[in-house]
């Protein structure tokens, strides 16, 4: 079904929701598969997702985020009437070492409200410059009979963290419950409620609170907790969630994107965060993807807020001395996409430069040697925890040490709570700059999101508000 067509009008003002949509989402679900030289998309099915709960009025994205891009455009006038950013866990792997040896295959979805007449759905990626390219497209009648208008009977019982308002005019937040036995659904609820609390806690979800609705969805496991392959624990769960993705001991998601979607669909939703039912601290975020969280590490509302950044706002991680699975180490770094870190190309067009205080350096000095000093020690320190098999209390008392000192370290340098340009960001050590000497994407110090985060975050909150 793939087609050459690509061209897409530009300047054109936005159509309005009810020209060109139905009040249902439509959900396209595609295998993303590769390896070394090759990258392939697959159509696997065109089905209802349920009644749209999105903003009908910023339908057209400009945000600029995501590693990958999809437009939905009208046939008989080549415009766009719906778009959106995104990242993938197949744009993840292809960072890995393993994707230079072996091809994998991912499951991967695109969801829109549902169009009044045919589309041309188009996938774009980011090049080696960070522009986007055609990969994939094809064309979709909504009438076809290669099309499944029919909703899926609901799996799963969803209840209301809280709620203010109609689905189209905020943002949907669904947490999922996983790895909780019928008999822990109370504590599922509980943990929701306390890790939303304090995901609302930190600005700018405080403040914008109003404009948000959160849900929860019961999905009862057979037995309690998640599989655990390091440990050598294994479950069969409702969406398949586990540790140890791309071999990292600590990353946690699910693979199984159809099961996912499938119990999604029973509630509106943009944003889905899972919570997984384990003490082991963990955890996961992929922007406009998923995020997930391990409710009952002593660091929960940590990771849970942290993971969400990035998967609501596409927000890099800053830290640099953790062990990752991704290759590090480039000579040269693009511009990246998200908002919170920058190659500091030309300092004089920061991203975020409107922020900056006109007597603050770009580079931003700190003492770097020092944090980095004691940052690997505490490395060294988890990893011989986990050698030796200690329990999690262990590891959350070696975070809680590491946090208090970096708190006061990072807290004293010179330009603390300035904004700036640091170097050291996402991974590399050199090469990317963050915007703040501290931040949550960067430690688990009790700093909460720096103002550039913040700002990335909002932008998110008005586009699905529909704010101008």
């Amino acid at each position: 079904m793939a087609l050459g067509f690509s061209a897409v009008a530009t300047g054109q003002a936005p159509v309005g929701f009810e020209a060109a949509f139905r009040d249902k989402t439509m959900r396209v679900d595609y295998i993303h598969s590769g390896g070394p030289g090759q990258e392939v998309i697959a159509l696997d099915q065109i089905v209802s997702d349920g009644p749209w709960g999105g903003s009908r009025t910023r339908l057209v994205d400009d945000l600029n985020l995501g590693k990958y891009r999809f437009e939905v455009i009208d046939r008989r006038t080549n415009r766009v009437l719906y778009s959106r950013g995104f990242a993938s866990i197949y744009g993840e792997w292809e960072t890995t070492a393993e994707a230079r040896d072996i091809f994998r295959s991912f499951h991967e979805s695109l969801r829109f409200p549902w169009p009044n007449a045919p589309v041309q759905v188009v996938l774009k990626v980011r090049d080696a410059e960070n522009s986007f390219h055609e990969i994939w497209s094809t064309v979709i009648d909504p009438d076809s009979r290669f099309v499944n208008a029919i909703d899926r009977e609901p799996t799963g019982e969803v209840w209301t963290v809280f709620e203010n308002g109609p689905s189209s005019e905020k943002v949907d937040l669904l947490v999922i419950g996983e790895g909780y036995t019928e008999a822990e659904l109370p504590k599922f609820h509980a943990d929701a409620t306390r890790l939303v609390n304090a995901l609302f806690e930190e600005e700018p979800f405080r403040s914008r609170k109003e404009d948000f609705n959160v849900w929860g969805l019961d999905l009862p496991s057979a037995e309690s907790g998640v599989s655990r392959p390091r440990a050598g624990e294994f479950r069969r769960t409702p969406l398949s969630a586990e540790y140890n993705i791309f071999d990292s001991e600590r990353y946690v998601l699910t693979y199984d994107n159809r099961a996912l979607r499938d119990a999604a669909s029973a509630a509106p939703y943009e944003f889905i965060e899972i919570l997984v039912n384990e003490e082991q601290y963990g955890g996961g975020g992929i922007f406009n993807f998923q995020a997930t969280a391990a409710a009952d590490t002593g660091f929960a509302e940590y990771v849970f807020v942290h993971e969400f950044g990035h998967h609501f706002a596409g927000l890099a991680d800053e830290y640099y001395t953790s062990d990752v699975a991704y290759e590090t180490g480039a000579a040269y770094h693009v511009e990246p996409w998200e908002p919170n870190v920058t190659a500091l190309h030309d300092p004089q067009r920061v991203k975020w430069g409107d922020l900056i205080d006109a007597d603050t350096p770009l580079p931003t000095p700190w003492d770097k040697e020092a944090f980095e000093n004691g940052s690997v020690a505490a490395q060294q320190k988890r990893r011989g925890l986990r050698e030796d098999g200690a329990a999690e209390s262990a590891m959350d008392r070696l975070f809680t040490e590491q946090m208090d000192r970096e708190t006061a370290l990072l807290g004293g340098m010179l330009h603390a709570g300035k904004i700036g340009a640091f170097q050291g960001a996402s991974y590399e050590p050199t090469g990317l700059y963050r915007s703040e000497v501290d931040c949550i994407m960067f430690t688990r110090n009790p700093v909460g999101f720096c103002r550039v985060c913040r700002r990335a975050i909002e932008n998110v909150i008005d586009q699905y508000t529909g704010r101008p």
